[in-house]
């Protein structure tokens, strides 16, 4: 099986996103696409299922026929381009802690993951006229970390790890907004935990805005970033009798946010 993902304009579309499945829904094969577009697929004789998918793209689903000798060659899907949603109206803008959170995962002896989350935290964002020139201000309170297990929570508030009595506070600044495409963004800045700043990207999709049960308007936006707890002086290890470090040394960082408009 060989395709060409190609825009309206016959442009080739890198990294684009495929899957192909079997007739009940099974995954044979999955990848992204090449420099120009392409990408190939060694199956079996059958009937499948082609999901195509790109980032700015309306999303692609068809049923294909390998070994079919009427369809020789290399196929070509044209994505029709979607225009992303409104960005928000410039002005002052609060997060709306009832309605985001902010939470991590870290391994845990080599293969498990641990999940977590800080219950408190607030933030304003400044949307410029031009979106680049916004700004935005995250405050967290580092006791207010949980991840389901009271005699873990103690420790990670401990001088081991977030040592929150001297450091209460976990804070990001944002330097830049970079568009990269569609709704896609950066948001790059400055984080600072356990007493020690660091640059950070958060990689952010941006998902529209609305219209909240009183009128006001919202707008919302999914962010993620991977952080090495060494960067920041988190340096407690244990080593298991197999030679396992006990926790892993970078912890994926995930944010879901609305944001609500100050009058």
């Amino acid at each position: 099986m060989s395709c060409r993902v190609l825009d309206t304009v016959h442009q080739p579309i890198r990294q684009a996103k495929f899957e192909v499945t079997d007739p009940i829904g099974r995954r044979v094969v999955s990848g992204e696409t090449d420099p120009y577009g392409g990408f190939a697929a060694a199956v079996p004789e059958g009937e499948y299922r082609l999901s195509v998918t790109a980032e700015g793209y309306a999303p692609f689903h068809g049923a294909t026929l390998v070994g079919d000798p009427a369809q020789p060659g290399t196929a070509e899907i044209i994505l029709d381009a979607v225009e992303p949603p409104l960005l928000p109206q410039p002005g002052h803008w609060e997060l709306d802690p009832t309605h985001s959170s902010i939470g991590f995962t870290a391994r845990h002896i080599g293969f498990a993951r641990i999940h977590g989350r800080f219950t408190t935290f607030a933030g304003a964002v400044r949307i410029a006229e031009r979106m680049e020139d916004s700004s935005m201000h995250v405050i967290i309170d580092a006791a207010s970390i949980d991840t389901g297990l009271r005699m873990r929570d103690d420790h990670l508030r401990s001088a081991d790890f977030l040592d929150a009595a001297r450091h209460p506070t976990v804070e990001f600044y944002s330097e830049r907004f970079i568009h990269r495409s569609g709704s896609r963004w950066a948001v790059a800045g400055a984080l600072t935990l356990h007493g020690v700043s660091r640059s950070v990207t958060l990689d952010t999709q941006y998902l529209g805005n609305g219209t909240g049960l009183e009128g006001e308007p919202r707008a919302a936006c999914r962010a993620t970033a991977e952080l090495h707890r060494e960067d920041f002086g988190l340096n407690w290890q244990s080593i298991l009798a197999q030679g396992i470090a006990a926790i892993g040394s970078s912890v994926e960082v995930e944010l879901d946010v609305q944001i609500v408009h100050k009058a």
